[in-house]
């Protein structure tokens, strides 16, 4: 019987006002004004919930429970579920892939 993988790696778009924040303009030295901000992180919950746990304080990302917006599915949909290995390194290969793209990027 084959395992079904419940691993996700997630999206979640930030308020601009994220970039006065100095440890974020400091992880983003090439960030390109106007581009989006952005938490990306892996989860074994489902996008939504941890969404909502990081807004409501649960485990939460300082920068996502004060900035977070919205999940950006259509930046991870295609690559979920997975294993948690895959969900690992996918977590950091989006991140990076973001920053390059001149997104501003925070992966905890």
């Amino acid at each position: 019987m084959r395992r079904r993988y419940h691993y996700h790696v997630y999206v979640i778009e930030l308020s601009q006002d994220v970039l006065y924040e100095a440890r974020f303009r400091k992880s983003n030295p090439d960030y390109v004004s106007g581009k989006p901000c952005v938490y990306v992180g892996m989860t074994g919950l489902n996008p939504d919930v941890r969404f909502d746990k990081h807004k409501a304080g649960m485990q939460a990302n300082r920068f996502v429970q004060e900035y977070g917006l919205r999940l950006l599915p259509q930046l991870y949909e295609m690559y979920n579920p997975m294993p948690y290995d895959g969900a690992r390194d996918m977590e950091v290969e989006l991140a990076i892939g973001l920053r390059e793209a001149g997104y501003g990027v925070w992966q905890a």
